[in-house]
């Protein structure tokens, strides 16, 4: 759960546990609970005071596998490499470490997880220090309670249990000590501005190797300039991850750099998805352009601008064949007939695939660029 994944921005998914409850606009059409209505992971479905369900040890040990691939992958072409280049390798760079989800089918901060699910993740993350963990959730607010309640478990831990201490050690240095593990991406969905304004600032206080965005399923217009100051006085975004962690000492602390380093951006797919405004991704694929940090569009969604000499019914709405509305740029949805005046774009539903993920019939595939 997932050996390899169809989600283009990773190599792996990895799940600990299955269920969440719904927290904003995006989670209406919430994919992970349609799978679960149908296939019953969890004992009473998706929901606040649902019980999450534990994934299997078989699963969680998988992780412990990929690792070790990654490992010997990661010997292996540094050995070619000083074979072909001599011992400093021609300077080249270490293959990137496999890259995984975590926590498809959940919020890896949900509150309703115990806790002691939450201390076994961080020391799985601990443990597998060749790949990269990338961790998306809609409560980062939750995350200086949530790895204190974790830090104080494997405390207790490690009083007993040999290897608890360093994943104590792990959590107290980036809860207090402000030091990132250096396997952790952290990142938030921000599906519209609303949760930008409220989730960004939240983001931004968590010490973070590499932060990111994810604005999928995108619901209206994003500005993200005013996250973006870095209170360094530098770059208003940066794209170097933190591996330069700070920028100055404050209090005998290290100030991490506030930056926003990926942005990834994607329309909603599925039976009832809403249309996605294109300006919407032209904008954010421009913002990013502009502040030279890696824009990676994932899917238009279920629909997209018809093509040239391609038929088209607005009127019709979804009796139309293909269904045709007129999307707002505030992102309500008209069935009238067309008038782009006002800055309407027409969408018809073509189905996921079919759209594709071209944007302007161009691929973008930014991705931040994190030494090994």
């Amino acid at each position: 759960m997932a050996e390899y994944t169809k989600i283009e921005w990773c190599d792996h998914t990895f799940n600990p546990w299955i269920g969440c409850t719904k927290v904003s606009p995006g989670c209406a059409h919430c994919y992970a609970a349609a799978q679960d209505a149908f296939r019953h992971w969890t004992p009473a479905g998706f929901g606040k005071g649902k019980p999450r369900k534990r994934t299997s040890e078989a699963n969680w040990r998988q992780v412990l596998r990929w690792d070790r691939e990654a490992a010997r992958f990661a010997e292996a072409m540094t050995s070619e490499l000083k074979m072909a280049f001599g011992p400093d390798g021609g300077h080249l760079d270490a293959p990137r470490r496999p890259r995984v989800f975590c926590a498809s089918l959940a919020d890896w901060l949900d509150p309703e997880v115990p806790v002691e699910w939450l201390t076994d993740l961080l020391d799985l993350i601990r443990r597998t220090q060749h790949l990269d963990w990338q961790l998306l959730t809609k409560r980062p607010e939750l995350w200086e309670k949530r790895i204190g309640q974790a830090c104080g478990l494997a405390g207790k831990r490690g009083m007993s249990e040999a290897g608890w201490s360093d994943t104590w050690g792990m959590a107290f240095d980036w809860l207090r000590g402000g030091i990132p593990p250096a396997n952790v991406w952290i990142g938030t969905t921000v599906e519209n501005q609303d949760m930008a304004d409220k989730r960004i600032p939240e983001l931004l206080k968590i010490p973070a190797r590499v932060r990111f965005l994810s604005v999928e399923p995108m619901l209206g217009p994003v500005d993200l300039y005013n996250h973006l100051h870095d209170p360094s006085g530098g770059e208003e975004w940066t794209s170097r991850p933190s591996d330069l962690v700070q920028y100055g000492i404050q209090d005998g602390l290290p100030l991490m750099r506030r930056g926003i380093h990926w942005v990834i951006c994607g329309g909603e797919s599925g039976p009832h998805a809403r249309p996605m405004h294109p300006a919407w991704a032209r904008s954010l694929r421009d913002q990013c352009a502009a502040a030279n940090v890696p824009f990676f569009f994932k899917q238009q969604g279920e629909w997209r601008e018809p093509l040239p000499g391609e038929e088209y019914d607005t009127s019709k709405g979804r009796a139309s064949s293909p269904p045709a509305f007129i999307v707002a740029p505030d992102g309500s949805v008209h069935c009238y007939h067309s008038d782009r005046t006002n800055g309407g774009a027409v969408m018809v539903r073509v189905g996921k695939k079919a759209a594709g993920r071209l944007l302007d019939g161009v691929e973008h595939n930014g991705r931040p660029e994190v030494q090994a």
